[in-house]
């Protein structure tokens, strides 16, 4: 005959405090993980747009520079409020324009395109703007620099 085995009652003192305690950490770890990743995918989220509006506003930026070289050279009022509210829009977005007139070459925000007579790696002319998207360097102007001879 084979003898009945008999079932030992579970001990509830140790052992359920050690499966709680895994179950709570288990716990943490998950919405921590759960947050991580809400947290990865907002800043996926929002590379994403960005990279699609740069695209965007750099051909919007060649528009503007034919506003800009309309309004030298017509001198038409409406035609330079028009300007100015386009140009409102893009600073509003994060378009910042690069000053180089003057200022020593910076090679990360500059595109020399010539070197001529004067200040040595200064900037003499600007010949196209450059425009800054949010701090990064969306297009960089196109400048003649000084080559130190006067």
């Amino acid at each position: 005959m084979a003898k009945k085995q008999t079932k030992k009652p579970p001990k509830r003192g140790q052992d359920f405090q050690k499966d709680l305690s895994r179950l709570e950490e288990q716990l943490k770890r998950a919405l921590a993980d759960y947050d991580n990743l809400e947290k990865r995918i907002n800043r996926e989220k929002s590379l994403w747009i960005t990279s699609a509006n740069e695209a965007l506003i750099d051909k919007l930026l060649f528009v503007f520079d034919d506003l800009e070289r309309a309004c030298q050279n017509l001198k038409n009022p409406g035609l330079i409020m028009v300007r100015d509210q386009f140009w409102q829009i893009l600073s509003g977005e994060g378009v910042e324009k690069i000053n180089s007139q003057g200022q020593v070459f910076d090679p990360q925000l500059m595109d020399a395109q010539e070197l001529v007579p004067g200040p040595k790696e200064k900037v003499v002319e600007e010949t196209c703007s450059g425009y800054l998207y949010r701090g990064r360097c969306l297009r960089p102007a196109k400048v003649k620099v000084g080559q130190g001879k006067k």
